[in-house]
């Protein structure tokens, strides 16, 4: 980029976007999309040229590690196997898929042509966990898409690698080590990314000081990142593999007051960096289309074209997939709507465009690498195409298909599980108060803030109300700190619920989040 005015100006036009989004309800990767593609092309707006180090080493850690941390341990083991089907065999088809059309109707030659399918063969993390996050599905189908798009991305850098070496060397495939590649890709990185949480658990578990919690928290993504890419290995799954680790055990690493902090400012800092990252694609499209030849004038309808070669290849993909799942969980009747879900949800974003911006300009002979600039324009059409029209359409597909969990569901078990904490809060009051070591005016306070949360539950509301006041100092201080008691009786619950699968992991998240905030307030008091 060109000065750090321009940076600070994308940084005011990302924001101001993204904050209309969320007011009206629309994607925000999509209007960012479109609003960077508008001010491109307003005239006398500089030329922008996206560093593929920027992206890889700054933006795409700490993105990839929020997408991961909010992975659930329980969901995941459920749908591991089908994820692994797609994040290998469906990124090699879409590979081919796209390498052959690319070939038949696009100047590249075939080698660049193999390229073009290896970059944009996985779906991305980045784009659909933003896309995803306002979306009622199902917990094991929002799991299922969000890590495939988290895990595929180690076949996807191999197969880039492959087809760059191909390209830049012209030398034939040699798939034996291209295997090896991977096992190291992906092997490595998750052991790198578990060693790395491991570390970070023993030290978070020793620290109290938000301030330091808050540096590791954001130093972690990048630790995970660098020290996979320095050992050689793939710092995306390292990455991921950190984020899936700890995010499983996150709320035992803190207290309230620290995991509130961590909160706020990773919400801060992922909203900044999705912003500015989704607006930098739309910024880019025009610049690279005027470093294309006269004679690739065509490249809308080879965008197009490809772009219907990925959801094709991704529907043939997923319809028999499904039909295998159904089939073997007993479902009597076959249901359309899953795979069709699945399908609209696999946009490609920030990390194909990293991968094509990694390609190298010139071959092993020191001449231009000719295609690239049509690999660039073509990779950075297909990610605005598909974050634009699957984007935009993606929230009515998951209404017409049926398979959205209606407001009701999730409001009835949030007050279910709200009943179940109470219900826990109780009687461990009733164990108290059999000691008779609790004064009675504490013990009636604490009971009527528990039945109220009872009342709040059975009437479905969202937040208790509160409890009244005591006279005195001594029983204020007895009174906060046998609520502290009860919260981690009420944590505790909430998390038997969760394991015995009577809860989903947003409302476990939302509720932990409530007791959280209750716990800071005491500490406030």
């Amino acid at each position: 980029m060109r000065s750090v005015g321009t940076v600070l100006a994308l940084v005011v036009l990302a924001t101001v976007v993204a904050t209309f989004a969320r007011r009206w309800r629309i994607p925000a990767p999509s209007l960012l999309v479109v609003a960077g593609l508008a001010v491109a092309l307003l005239p006398g707006t500089p030329q922008i040229q996206i560093s593929p180090q920027i992206i890889g080493l700054v933006v795409l850690p700490p993105l990839l590690y929020a997408s991961a941390e909010d992975m659930p341990w329980r969901e995941l083991r459920a749908v591991w196997k089908p994820v692994g089907i797609l994040a290998i065999g469906l990124v090699l088809a879409s590979a081919a898929a796209v390498a052959a059309v690319a070939a038949l109707v696009t100047p590249l030659s075939w080698q660049m042509a193999f390229v073009l399918g290896a970059v944009l063969a996985s779906t991305d993390p980045v784009a659909v966990t933003a896309l995803g996050r306002r979306l009622a599905l199902p917990p094991r189908v929002q799991v299922l898409v969000q890590a495939e798009s988290l895990f595929n991305d180690a076949t996807s850098l191999v197969l880039v690698r492959v087809a760059a070496g191909i390209a830049v060397a012209a030398a034939a495939a040699d798939w034996g080590a291209a295997s090896g590649e991977f096992f190291l890709l992906a092997g490595g990185g998750t052991v790198i990314g578990t060693a790395v949480a491991g570390v970070i658990t023993l030290v978070r578990r020793r620290t109290e000081d938000p301030v330091l919690e808050t540096v590791i928290a954001l130093v972690t993504p990048y630790a995970a990142y660098l020290l996979a890419e320095v050992a050689h290995t793939s710092g995306v799954t390292s990455c991921v593999v950190a984020g899936v680790v700890l995010g499983g055990r996150g709320d035992r690493l803190t207290n309230a007051r620290i995991r509130l902090q961590l909160h706020a400012v990773y919400g801060t800092v992922v909203f900044l960096l999705e912003s500015v990252v989704f607006s930098l694609i739309g910024l880019a499209l025009p610049a690279q289309v005027r470093a294309l030849a006269d004679g690739d004038r065509s490249w809308p309808l080879y965008a197009l074209v490809v772009a219907a070669t990925l959801v094709a290849v991704r529907l043939l993909w997923l319809a028999p997939l499904s039909a295998v799942v159904q089939r073997n969980g007993g479902v009597g009747r076959l249901n359309w709507r899953v795979p069709v879900v699945l399908t609209w949800a696999g946009t490609r974003g920030v990390m194909p465009l990293a991968a094509a911006l990694s390609l190298p300009e010139v071959t092993k002979n020191g001449s231009p690498l000719t295609d690239r600039p049509l690999v660039l324009v073509l990779t950075t059409s297909v990610v605005v195409v598909t974050l634009v029209v699957q984007g935009f359409t993606l929230a009515p597909v998951v209404r017409a298909s049926g398979i959205a969990l209606e407001p009701a569901h999730t409001a009835r078990e949030e007050a279910q599980a709200r009943s179940h904490l109470a219900h826990a809060g109780l009687a461990r009051l009733e164990e108290l108060a059999e000691l008779e070591v609790v004064p009675d005016v504490v013990l009636d306070r604490l009971r009527r803030g528990l039945n109220a949360r009872l009342d709040d539950a059975r009437d479905r509301l969202a937040h208790s109300n509160g409890a009244e006041g005591v006279a005195t100092a001594s029983a204020e201080r007895v009174y906060r700190e046998l609520r502290r008691d009860l919260i981690a009786v009420e944590t505790g619950e909430l998390q038997r619920l969760y394991d015995a699968h009577a809860i989903s992991d947003t409302t476990r998240r939302r509720l932990q989040r409530a007791l959280d905030l209750e716990e800071a307030r005491l500490s406030d008091a």
